[in-house]
């Protein structure tokens, strides 16, 4: 067993020399290094009770900032503003000046309310013009397209919004649907390009029957440049008054479905040709990977 007397009496010997040395103006450090002890708990235990030497006290960053955020919390100035003038979190800030006065309000609750909110409108104001011009920029990134540039966004675009075959019920048409008046634009415009005449497309408006009818049959006639007798009997649908519908308004036309006569053959080339892309996407990708 461990000799209790002499372990006691070799401790109270080190105490003594670490307590002296502290007392000296040692370091923690200079004493480990005098004394060959390297256990930090020990070292801590054998000057427990005797205060730093003074050079050894690193001073506190942040009391300047304290001192400051005093000052100016004492000239009246919010958390807000001490904050922008010194780069420092609220919290620290509140924490520093807490037990000063508050600063006494120098605007009313709706004057301040008041600015905020031209603030904040300013603001939104930044980020639409933002919004905007990057809008502006990809539309002017595109420039003119290529007559296959606009057959392969027609492909595309018609097996998105377009009538479809399908196994079980063999319906090779076309037939395209959308509310979008650019939407139309444009797939009529792969018509052309695919040289589908006139008068081979019907028309046929589909709406709401709240709606104002006539002027949207007169919007959409106008828009594709038809004679009515292009346009087939519209299409009311019944509304529910359980439903709460946002399509509402002078802007609310409906939809416009265009259709192809004798679209059989057209119908197969689209969607060969969206065969055809897909097929290029995949090869495309076997080819990065090896």
């Amino acid at each position: 067993m461990p000799d209790i007397t002499r372990i006691t009496a070799h401790y109270a010997t080190l105490r003594d020399q670490a307590i002296a040395l502290r007392r000296s103006g040692l370091s923690l450090r200079q004493i480990r290094d005098r004394l060959g002890i390297h256990n930090n708990d020990l070292l801590q235990r054998l000057v427990k009770g005797e205060p730093p030497p003074e050079w050894t006290k690193r001073p506190n960053a942040k009391d300047d900032l304290r001192t400051k955020a005093r000052e100016l919390r004492l000239q009246g100035m919010t958390y807000d503003q001490i904050q922008l003038e010194l780069g420092v979190s609220k919290s620290s800030i509140s924490l520093w000046v807490r037990d000063l006065p508050k600063p006494e309000r120098r605007r009313s609750r709706e004057e301040s309310a008041a600015i905020a909110r031209r603030g904040w409108e300013a603001k939104l104001r930044i980020r639409e013009e933002e919004r905007q011009q990057t809008k502006q920029d990809a539309a002017r990134a595109i420039g003119t397209l290529t007559p296959r540039e606009l057959f392969l966004i027609g492909v595309g675009l018609y097996w998105s919004e377009g009538s479809k075959d399908k196994p079980y019920d063999r319906r090779e048409r076309v037939i395209f649907v959308n509310s979008d008046p650019d939407m139309i634009r444009l797939f009529l415009a792969f018509l052309d390009l695919l040289d589908v005449e006139r008068d081979r497309i019907r028309y046929t408006v589909m709406i709401h029957e709240s709606a104002d009818i006539a002027a949207a049959e007169d919007y959409w006639a106008d828009l594709v440049g038809a004679d009515r007798s292009a346009f087939y009997k519209t299409t009311i649908k019944k509304h529910s008054p359980k439903t709460q519908r946002k399509n509402v308004g002078p802007t609310y036309r409906g939809c416009l479905a265009v259709r192809v006569l004798q679209g059989a053959d057209l119908y197969r080339r689209i969607e060969g040709s969206w065969w055809g892309i897909v097929w290029g996407v995949a090869e495309a990708d076997r080819q990065n990977r090896t």
